[in-house]
């Protein structure tokens, strides 16, 4: 699938949650980066771009998360790109955009 980067110069972000991505629920098995096997998180930020607020969640390896940033810190996006996905379960279909980057950092004020 092609990923499609995002020009995030005018884009205001800020944390809201980080957690692991979960591959399997059932056996809590964590997801990790087919490339080079390093876990994934799901980050929660708000955006701000044009003065419009939004939720995004972002998955980022966990290696690429500055350690020790808190919720509320604005940060900034490494190598932000977006691709479409699809899937069908129990019967319906289901589709979105998934929201991917190589790192997230805190951003100074």
């Amino acid at each position: 699938m092609r990923s499609l980067p995002i020009d995030t110069s005018a884009m205001h972000a800020m944390l809201g949650t980080l957690r692991p991505k979960v591959k399997d629920f059932a056996t809590g098995e964590i997801a990790t980066d087919k490339e080079t096997g390093t876990p994934l998180v799901v980050v929660e930020v708000m955006v701000v771009m044009d003065g419009r607020a939004e939720m995004l969640q972002v998955t980022v390896p966990e290696t690429g998360v500055t350690k020790g940033i808190k919720p509320g810190a604005t940060v900034a996006f490494t190598a932000l790109t977006a691709s479409a996905w699809e899937n069908t379960f129990n019967g319906q279909n289901r589709h979105g955009i998934a929201f991917r980057a190589t790192a997230l950092t805190a951003k100074a004020a």
